[in-house]
C-alpha cells in the first residue's frame, strides 16, 4: 500500500500527499478516497463488502493492483463492472515484478516501469477528477 501511496504522490505539488489511513481513521475533509485491491475475486469481494458500509462518504477511486501478468479472471472483472456505479472511477496498476524485490517505496520509484505506472495512475485519477 505504501508503494501505491508514493506512486500517487508524484512531486506532491501544493503540499498534497497520499497516505494510508489507519483502521477507523476519518477521511480528511476534501480528500479523494482511494481503495486498493488485488485483481483477485477475493480482493474485489472485500471492496464490495466495504462499499456496502461506505455510507455518505465521497465515492472512492478503486485502484486495482495486478497480481499476475495475465488478465483478471472473469468473475473478478464482472464484480468490478457491477461496482462501478459506486466508485468515482477505476484505475489499474499493471503487474510489476520489481515490486516483489524492493525494500521500500522510494526504491521502487527508481525503476522506469514503476515511474511510468505511477504517472499513468496519477493522470487517470487526476484527469478524470477535473
Amino acid at each position: 500500500m505504501a508503494t501505491v501511496a508514493r506512486m500517487l504522490d508524484g512531486d506532491a505539488a501544493a503540499g498534497e500527499r497520499a497516505r494510508v489511513l489507519g483502521p477507523a481513521e476519518a477521511i480528511p475533509y476534501g480528500a479523494q478516497p482511494v481503495l486498493l485491491a488485488e485483481t483477485t475475486v477475493y480482493g474485489i469481494k472485500r471492496v464490495e463488502d466495504l462499499l456496502q458500509r461506505w455510507g455518505s462518504l465521497p465515492k472512492p477511486w478503486l485502484v486495482l493492483i495486478s497480481d499476475a501478468p495475465a488478465r483478471p479472471v472473469p468473475d473478478a472483472r464482472y464484480l468490478v463492472r457491477a461496482l462501478e456505479g459506486r466508485l468515482a472511477g477505476v484505475a489499474r496498476v499493471p503487474y510489476l515484478p520489481v515490486l516483489r524485490a524492493v525494500r521500500d517505496p522510494d526504491e521502487a520509484l527508481e525503476y522506469k516501469d514503476v515511474q511510468a505506472a505511477a504517472h499513468g495512475l496519477r493522470r487517470k485519477i487526476e484527469g478524470d477528477r477535473r
